[in-house]
């Protein structure tokens, strides 16, 4: 066998491991973007007790440099299973369609914005409350919708617009009995209105690379891009950059694998099959199970009114979601 035809069957061989990822059934994605959800919904009770020791620029800084080393490792594992099989010049991207210029620069710049978006999240945390800003922070289906058709010419229906709508005003009810206009509090509020709006973007790039690229290699590269925009923002910034104590370095490290690898890889996972406008509306749930477990761990009671707005919120996702699955259906036809 010639060294051409070796190659082209090796690149066949990869557009079929990539394409068997691409073909996740929708029930799994669905599972896959639940999981995630209870995940992620555990990021901000996670950030507050790593905050009692830390700054919030060192807990994003210890986040990404753990989930780099981790997903460093599960990739490494990988390529010596590959090799065992004899399989190890398989590439992790489709050969035929990678555009290094502008694949290199949606990665980087997934990195970064997704970097902002965390530091901003985990700065308002320390301004305003935990509820305040997590509602405030999954307002990313507003953007993520509007980015979506002015960018990248996406349509929606009426029910999903209406879904969406609903679901958004459950969120937004959830903290109603709490939200504050004081002047302390706004900074943190707007912190964390700004990490939607990067959240959004971090969203539809993914999307975007999800064609070419696993979600571990997008993970990868989002963690270690973050790891490196972080460390100078630390050193010249904060004077104690790691944890001192068990608890703090149990708490950054249960951000890191819980939340951002586990959590946010699942999320990479379901955006092969699920729309953005879809998955970001479902992420709406998060306020409502993070108050939940607020209530649990620090004995924070819930009113009615918020029951009620937990109710509203699954009500919105339910009427969004039959179109956004049939979307991406139809897209593969």
């Amino acid at each position: 066998m010639t060294h051409t035809e070796n190659l082209s069957n090796e690149i066949n061989l990869a557009e079929a491991v990539i394409n068997e990822e691409k073909q996740l059934p929708v029930p799994a994605a669905i599972l896959s973007l639940f999981i995630a959800l209870l995940t992620l919904s555990l990021a901000a009770i996670f950030i507050r007790f790593s905050e009692v020791e830390l700054s919030s620029n060192a807990t994003v800084f210890n986040r990404m440099w753990i989930a780099t080393i981790f997903f460093g490792v599960w990739t490494g594992i990988k390529k010596v299973q590959v090799h065992h099989l004899k399989e190890s010049s398989i590439p992790v991207v489709n050969l035929n369609n990678f555009n290094w210029q502008q694949d290199l620069g949606l990665l980087f710049l997934m990195g970064i914005v997704s970097s902002i978006s965390i530091i901003l999240w985990a700065w308002s945390l320390t301004q305003t409350s935990v509820a305040n800003s997590t509602v405030l922070r999954n307002l990313t289906p507003v953007f993520t919708t509007l980015f979506g058709w002015l960018f990248l010419k996406q349509s929606f229906d009426r029910n999903f617009l209406i879904g969406m709508a609903i679901a958004l005003l459950g969120a937004i009810t959830i903290s109603i009995t709490d939200l504050s206009y004081s002047i302390d509090n706004i900074t943190g509020d707007v912190a964390a209105l700004f990490a939607a709006v990067f959240y959004s973007i971090y969203i539809l790039i993914v999307k975007q690379l999800r064609a070419r690229f696993s979600s571990s290699t997008i993970l990868l590269w989002r963690c270690f891009i973050g790891t490196v925009f972080s460390l100078p923002i630390v050193l010249l910034t904060e004077p104690q950059i790691f944890p001192h104590s068990y608890s703090g370095w149990l708490a950054v490290i249960s951000l890191a694998i819980i939340c951002q690898v586990l959590g946010q890889g699942l999320l990479a996972q379901s955006l092969n099959q699920l729309s953005p406008g879809f998955v970001t509306t479902t992420l709406l749930v998060e306020p409502a199970i993070t108050a939940f477990i607020a209530w649990v761990i620090f004995s924070e009671k819930l009113s009615l009114l918020n029951w009620l707005a937990f109710c509203v919120v699954l009500i919105g996702i339910y009427l969004a979601k039959p179109h956004q699955v049939t979307v991406n259906q139809q897209e593969k036809q």
